[in-house]
């Protein structure tokens, strides 16, 4: 089946790269002559910048971080070809990283080339050449699931990335890290006042991690694309810069923030990602149990992991909305983040207390 990805777009105008440049490295870096040069820009995602490069009848992708400030060790793109080139290996579903260019002269920031994936992802709307009956969604759901199982088992010192992170105390530091953005992006004190009394319920209840896996970090239906000709297969994970050595649990947690029930309250429709005109997923509880059982984790403290799922996405899309608001970006799907941002501390203030 031979399909045209609806992810592509024209590049935005403010996220234009130096095409020049960039076609004068890629030629020496790839030793050729480059014809019919063309890039394009991924439209999904609300941070790193994706970019399709082809030529030569070959086509890579080209990853970057956002325009404007962006916080000390976020959108590490050295960290996220690390990731991609190592564990591709065992998880083929990372795509492989082919190349780090660390020499801001050529497009102003670092970036990476990736190897080419072609699928499709599941974003506001499901594509209309799929049937979407139970069947499918529960396919969908599970198989995802199953992606970050196994992702969890995988051993880290077998795809070279032991020293990714630091296991012991991982849980505190990313309370600690969390709120740290948080107060650095923070533009109402009504709304601080909420984050604080969240804080201080979830510092009193953190728990101890039971095992120490390599961590997406950011997992959810959004950064996986699914195969065109088996529509329910995986064919790839995207969004590894902020991979990392961890509890588990905080991705199963950071996922949960995305689902939606049938049963959620209206204001979970701003905070997820996933199509909301059919509601016929499966519980978070189904998950949440489908989960343990192919891991082996224990699950009597997702609770807090959920709680801080929406905490840390809380505070994403609170500098989201930061940049927007300073004008260091001008995308305007970013200009109802707030609402968004209030949905999840309420959420998150309903689950821990």
């Amino acid at each position: 089946m031979i399909m045209i990805d609806p992810e592509l777009i024209q590049v935005r105008k403010d996220e234009i790269l130096n095409i020049n440049s960039l076609k004068l490295y890629l030629t020496e870096l790839f030793e050729k002559d480059l014809n019919n040069f063309k890039l394009m820009q991924f439209g999904g995602g609300h941070a790193n910048l994706t970019y399709l490069v082809s030529f030569n009848d070959e086509e890579y992708v080209l990853r970057r971080p956002p325009i404007g400030p962006i916080a000390p060790s976020s959108h590490d793109m050295s960290r996220e070809h690390k990731v991609q080139k190592s564990i591709n290996n065992l998880f083929p579903l990372a795509p492989k990283s082919l190349h780090f260019c660390e020499d801001i002269s050529i497009l102003g920031i670092q970036f990476h080339i990736i190897e080419r994936r072609n699928g499709y992802v599941i974003r506001k709307f499901f594509p209309s050449f799929v049937n979407v009956d139970k069947k499918y969604v529960d396919s969908l759901t599970f198989n995802s699931i199953d992606v970050l199982a196994s992702l969890h088992l995988i051993d880290p010192s077998k795809v070279g990335l032991e020293n990714l992170g630091k296991p012991d105390g991982f849980v505190e530091r990313q309370l600690n890290g969390w709120e740290d953005r948080w107060k650095k992006s923070a533009h109402s004190y009504e709304l601080s006042i909420v984050f604080d009394k969240l804080i201080l319920n979830l510092r009193k209840q953190i728990p101890k991690p039971q095992h120490a896996s390599i961590l997406h970090n950011d997992f959810k239906w959004d950064n996986i694309m699914w195969s065109f000709e088996d529509i329910s297969e995986p064919v790839a994970l995207f969004d590894w810069d902020m991979c990392t050595l961890g509890d588990p649990l905080m991705d199963l947690g950071h996922m949960l923030n995305y689902w939606i029930d049938d049963d959620d309250p209206i204001e979970s429709q701003l905070v997820t990602s996933m199509p909301i005109e059919k509601i016929i997923y499966p519980k978070k509880y189904e998950i949440i149990n489908y989960y343990s059982k192919k891991t082996g984790f224990k699950i009597d403290n997702i609770n807090w992991y959920y709680a801080f799922g929406a905490f840390k996405l809380a505070v994403i899309l609170q500098q989201i909305f930061f940049r927007f608001l300073k004008g260091q970006t001008k995308d305007k799907r970013f200009a109802n983040f707030d609402k968004r941002v209030q949905a999840l501390i309420k959420r998150a203030n309903s689950i821990i207390i």
